[in-house]
């Protein structure tokens, strides 16, 4: 993510990598528009084991989805718990040195919590980028549908048990998934209901062959481990 990698005069931006639907279909509208010249991912996971934070999505699944996005990644480690302090100090560092590879711009995939937003928005203010939300305010029903005819392919990490069945965790993200949702969850499970791992979709090079794994109960959570074949 060096400076004299920019390829035109486009603004340089790194997409917030969740490794879930609405990071990827954000990046796949950016790239659509052509707003951006997208030089990688930005994702955070935890020191002891690498996973994704909040998805725990492995190392291995991530680093094949930069690689199939073509995109260099930059992970930032944190523990877990993590105190804000110590997130806040993670997250300026990796933001600075972003900076200073002449990124002026993060995407991020969130929908529709306000809260978030806000807290996004205040900490790229002090780090000199700006933020950028190409899904924002959408309708989260014809959204999850417009996903899933693009291509998007997905399986739910992540499920709490208090908004659904534990059973839906790796299930994958498809049609016959919104028809079980129970209400009021989001359709794209926006307010945390669930959390999901892309394995295709417009804006990977191949597919990538991965299989829902064994579950465990963590944290209040079930997390369903994705195999990559």
């Amino acid at each position: 993510m060096r400076a004299e990698d920019a390829i035109d005069g486009r603004p340089r931006a790194v997409v917030a990598w969740s490794s879930g639907k609405d990071s990827a279909y954000a990046l796949h509208e950016v790239r659509r528009a052509g707003e951006f010249d997208v030089v990688g991912l930005l994702t955070t996971v935890g020191e002891a084991d690498g996973a994704v934070s909040m998805h725990g999505v492995r190392p291995a699944l991530l680093r094949r989805q930069a690689a199939e996005l073509g995109l260099p990644l930059l992970e930032v480690p944190i523990p877990s718990p993590c105190p804000n302090g110590v997130y806040g100090r993670r997250m300026a560092e990796a933001l600075e040195r972003l900076r200073r590879d002449g990124v002026t711009c993060v995407i991020f995939g969130d929908l529709f919590l306000e809260d978030v937003r806000a807290y996004r928005e205040a900490r790229m203010a002090s780090s000199g980028l700006r933020p950028a939300f190409p899904l924002w305010g959408r309708n989260t029903e014809r959204l999850a549908l417009e996903m899933i005819d693009a291509g998007i392919e997905a399986l739910l990490t992540c499920v709490d048990p208090r908004c659904l069945p534990s059973a839906l965790a790796g299930r994958r993200f498809d049609r016959e998934l919104l028809t079980e949702l129970p209400p009021p969850v989001d359709p794209c499970g926006e307010r945390g209901e669930f959390h999901t791992a892309v394995v295709a979709g417009p804006i990977f090079r191949r597919r990538i062959p991965a299989a829902a794994g064994d579950c465990v109960e963590r944290d209040g959570l079930v997390f369903s481990d994705v195999i990559v074949g």
